[in-house]
């Protein structure tokens, strides 16, 4: 028995709008397909229900106008400690030396009333992991995958057609389109106009 495995994306904007249903202040996900294939090892190295959170985290500062980072982002204040314990998220007693407070993990508590969402998040995540699965014996990723890499860089803005754009490491969207949630078209980063014209 074949069944289609869910869309990633979709699963994500779904597991978001549960956060919200507790966090009412957490703004909308705009793009949640920026999500699958970027790791940060401030935030966390693999997308999971956890790293989920700890972007809402983020979402819920953002809103409050908090700086909840410093040091490019790398760097989880303690304003960011209060709104993650406020979202069911643990932490260290002490701040990593150059993370600070980002490697936080759900709560006993927090486990409970996100189980299901979870449950249907980590089905979807294997789903996708199978679906892209390539032979990787065959196949070339760049330096990035030779190299352990998570695809770290710079980011560029990619567009799609219906106007929206997200930030993405390029490497990242050479390995598999980006789809946009609102009209389904693939995000790609646009030809810079006259470039090397002098």
């Amino acid at each position: 028995m074949s069944t289609t495995p869910p869309v990633l994306a979709a699963e994500l904007a779904q597991a978001w709008a549960d956060i919200q249903r507790h966090h009412t202040e957490l703004p909308d996900l705009a793009a949640p397909e920026s999500l699958i294939g970027e790791s940060s090892s401030a935030c966390g190295h693999e997308l999971s229900f956890e790293r989920l959170l700890h972007e809402a985290v983020h979402g819920i500062a953002a809103a409050r106008g908090v700086r909840d980072t410093s040091r490019a982002g790398r760097y989880h204040n303690r304003r960011f400690l209060a709104i993650a314990e406020e979202l069911g998220l643990d932490h260290p007693e002490e701040p990593h030396p150059s993370s600070g407070f980002s490697l936080v993990t759900l709560t006993p508590e927090a486990k409970r009333r996100y189980r299901p969402t979870n449950e249907r998040l980590q089905r979807a995540l294997k789903a996708h992991t199978a679906a892209t699965a390539t032979d990787t014996a065959r196949s070339f990723r760049g330096p990035a995958a030779r190299h352990g890499s998570s695809g770290g860089g710079v980011r560029v803005k990619a567009v799609c057609d219906c106007g929206r754009n997200v930030r993405v490491v390029p490497s990242v969207l050479a390995q598999a389109p980006i789809m946009c949630g609102g009209c389904g078209k693939p995000f790609r980063i646009p030809e810079v106009v006259g470039a090397g014209v002098s």
